[in-house]
């Protein structure tokens, strides 16, 4: 999959002008020809249990008030929640056990002997788990960073205005008002 900057939505692209100078109407086509998801997401899964059926309740009810709560997601949501659950499931256990565990190996009589430290197995997965959930977190808007990403402002009447000013090239000088 190319790196680079994944595509920003089409109502995002009306507001902040078209760098690509498409055109607001083809913009406009564009976004009516896009799919519009059934709103509300289901219930919790019956499979989810503790940490990721807590998560479930609390994400679905934010999403439910930035109106970004839809149907197809719910699967994907569903991971976010396993994720989670991993996360603290794997943060209880290094609590108990200590991130740094000894290393053992056997003498030349075949006895158990510590030769040295080892990062505990639970720190890594717990990292994994955390970046997972991050990740479908800035999917839904559910940091503070993705949700700046999120905002949408509205149009005024003065559009065309805008449009012109925002669909005009850039230029690399900074101009200063007189007397600054």
């Amino acid at each position: 999959m190319p790196g680079g900057q994944r595509p920003k939505p089409t109502a995002i692209q009306i507001v902040e002008g078209d760098p690509r100078r498409l055109g607001k109407n083809k913009l406009l086509e564009k976004q009516a020809r896009e799919p519009k998801p059934a709103d509300g997401l289901p219930k919790c899964p019956e499979h989810l249990k503790g940490y990721a059926r807590g998560a479930w309740n609390r994400w679905r009810k934010q999403l439910q008030a930035m109106d970004l709560d839809r149907a197809p997601d719910a699967q994907a949501l569903e991971c976010a929640c396993q994720a989670y659950q991993d996360v603290a499931e794997c943060y209880k256990m290094i609590t108990k056990q200590g991130r740094v565990l000894p290393r053992r190996a056997r003498d030349g009589a075949g006895n158990w002997v510590v030769v040295g430290l080892m990062t505990h197995p639970a720190v890594r997965q717990r990292n994994q788990a955390m970046m997972i959930m991050k990740a479908f977190c800035d999917e839904f808007g559910l940091t503070p960073a993705a949700r700046t990403r999120l905002s949408v402002e509205p149009i005024d009447d003065e559009e065309d205005d805008l449009w012109k000013l925002l669909s005009q090239p850039r230029t690399n000088r900074r101009v200063f008002p007189e007397g600054a």
